[in-house]
């Protein structure tokens, strides 16, 4: 005589412990990064049934399933079979990437965990973008509503990729019917992370366009994970924004940092930042500066109603940043070596700045004597 259905023997005892019911999960990016921490939290998570690991090198994540791929194969459709909700985190984001190759790379990889979620039945897709696709702009509001117009253009590192995969999350649900869409938006991400962004507070100075109105929010990676897994459960979806409560100003990040700034006319400094980017002397293009120029500080109303609240403050998650930075020497976004470093200490990033122009009006100089 055959045993019963494990169910219907739960449903007789009910003292039995009932199956766990929730989703499978698929991460892709799962071996580093904001992906290993998400994927290490949703498998401790008693609410989450399964992870799948997507990446192509197998991470330290014991507990998870691992389909070692690129993403922007099409096979990864039969790994995602069985799966409820895809994480989208497998991007390239990093300043020494040929942006040709990058923009393939995100644009392609997106395009193509859409499709393949689609195929494989899965309910819900999760992306994540940046808070910088709102733009950094004089008139923005502060705090901006997850509502605000994307303004953002393609001149700062990276946000044209994002913007496509913007795009590509509002049409998606109409290319695939029954497909959900989250998109989260973190503000400047901290913990591990190496944007232009970051870089910033590597430099000897903090360098301050004359006329602009900074405000400073970031989003620790630890408050970015538990956004995304409120996403997973289905706590909240839309269009989701994630940072700090509140704003620091450029007054107070000098302060609480204790590096002081210098300030440049609008004009020298983005002339100069777009002839060093040109010639490539620095891996930030010019429309990074708008970022440390003009507020982008958002609300994250949505996920606050929905009961999430950020566990790290802006003046805690800066002062990790500064930690990080230690012993690094960065000026216009690039990093310099120990006897570099020595010279631009001494001479400010604004000199350092200005003194990399003159090389590059001598050097123009000379090929026109040639």
């Amino acid at each position: 005589m055959s045993s019963p259905d494990p169910q219907v023997r739960a449903a007789r005892n009910p003292s039995s412990p009932s199956p766990v019911r929730g989703p499978v999960v698929a991460v892709t990016g799962a071996a580093g990064g904001v992906g290993a921490l998400l994927t290490e939290r949703l498998a401790a998570d008693e609410a989450v049934r399964q992870v799948v690991a997507i990446d192509e090198r197998r991470g330290e994540c014991a507990d998870a399933v691992w389909h070692i791929l690129d993403v922007r194969d099409p096979a990864i459709a039969d790994k995602l079979r069985g799966v409820d909700v895809v994480v989208h985190l497998a991007l390239d984001l990093d300043l020494g990437s040929d942006p040709a190759a990058r923009t393939a790379y995100n644009v392609r990889g997106t395009q193509t965990v859409l499709t393949a979620a689609a195929a494989a039945g899965v309910r819900r897709v999760v992306l994540c973008t940046s808070a910088m696709v709102y733009g950094a702009l004089p008139d923005n509001e502060l705090p901006l509503s997850e509502d605000a117009e994307l303004r953002a253009t393609a001149e700062a590192t990276g946000v044209a990729d994002l913007l496509e995969i913007e795009r590509l999350a509002r049409r998606a649900p109409r290319a695939h019917p029954g497909l959900n869409v989250t998109v989260v938006r973190p503000a400047v991400l901290v913990g591990g992370t190496d944007t232009a962004l970051t870089r910033y507070f590597e430099s000897p100075r903090l360098l301050v366009v004359a006329g602009s109105r900074p405000a400073w929010q970031f989003c620790h990676v630890e408050d970015l994970c538990t956004a995304l897994e409120y996403a997973v459960l289905e706590k909240v979806d839309g269009e989701l924004a994630v940072g700090c409560d509140g704003w620091l100003e450029q007054e107070e990040v000098e302060e609480l940092s204790g590096i002081r700034r210098m300030e440049l006319p609008s004009a020298v400094a983005l002339g100069a930042a777009a002839r060093l980017h040109r010639i490539g002397l620095t891996p930030s293009p010019a429309g990074d500066l708008a970022y440390t120029m003009y507020p982008w500080v958002v609300s994250g109303s949505r996920l606050h109603a929905a009961g999430w609240r950020p566990r790290w403050t802006n003046e805690e998650v800066l002062a990790e940043l500064l930690e990080e930075a230690a012993g690094r020497h960065t000026v216009a976004g690039r990093r310099l070596g120990r006897k570099d470093a020595t010279a631009a200490g001494a001479a400010g990033a604004t000199v350092a700045l200005l003194g990399a122009a003159a090389v590059v009006r001598r050097a123009r100089r000379a090929r026109r004597l040639l």
